[in-house]
């Protein structure tokens, strides 16, 4: 299964995924979603959510993988717990993995919890916790912050590869193999990740899962 980062409106999103695609007929269920969520955070966040939502909104989509996600959540979690033996391959069972498993355990507070903490959309406001909600599509999702997600993902650069911008354009450009080095696939979902965070801060737009 492909996985992508949908960066834009949340109703150009789901007016794509339905099989009615009439925006007009998802953006009041949109906004009073978002009213309620606004409400539900409250002192959280400065002032309340609110994004461009009209069907002109500009939005992006990146090719980040699966693997590539996959192993940048584990690179933070290993950043984070460096006595543990990380493998040097990413393992099919990376979803458990013990290093994983201690960045989101109850009461440790990681510094990638953004990234670390099973998130599937990101919405331009700045707030500390993630937190479980009913999506827009009915299911219950992990929400979190792009803001604190960029800061996140500099700091996790800074604490391991200390990259510059020019480096990071090239990670994105090459897409390891299945077979390459955890490592290497983690530069690619952190270059991909990353110039997400940055079109969504531009233009403080939510950004997304897609898969």
């Amino acid at each position: 299964m492909a996985l992508d980062v949908y960066v834009g409106s949340l109703t150009n999103y789901y007016a794509r995924a339905a099989v009615e695609r009439n925006p007009d007929h998802l953006l009041p269920a949109i906004l009073t979603w978002r009213s309620g969520l606004s409400e539900r955070l409250g002192d959280t966040i400065a002032g309340t959510l609110d994004w461009d939502e009209t069907p002109g909104a500009p939005h992006f989509k990146g090719r980040l993988g699966w693997g590539g996600f996959a192993a940048l959540v584990l690179w933070a979690a290993y950043a984070e717990h460096p006595g543990l033996g990380r493998a040097s391959l990413l393992p099919d069972d990376w979803e458990h993995d013990p290093a994983l498993a201690r960045s989101n355990a109850e009461g440790f507070r990681s510094r990638y919890s953004h990234l670390v903490g099973n998130v599937e959309l990101w919405l331009p406001s700045d707030f500390p916790l993630t937190f479980e909600s009913e999506g827009v599509g009915g299911h219950r999702i992990v929400i979190g912050s792009v803001p604190l997600l960029g800061r996140q993902l500099a700091d996790l650069n800074d604490a391991t590869w200390k990259a510059d911008d020019a480096a990071v354009k090239e990670w994105v450009r090459r897409s390891p193999s299945d077979e390459a080095p955890l490592e290497l696939r983690a530069r690619h979902g952190f270059a991909a990740l990353m110039e997400a965070v940055r079109q969504a801060a531009r233009y403080r737009l939510p950004m997304k899962l897609d898969y």
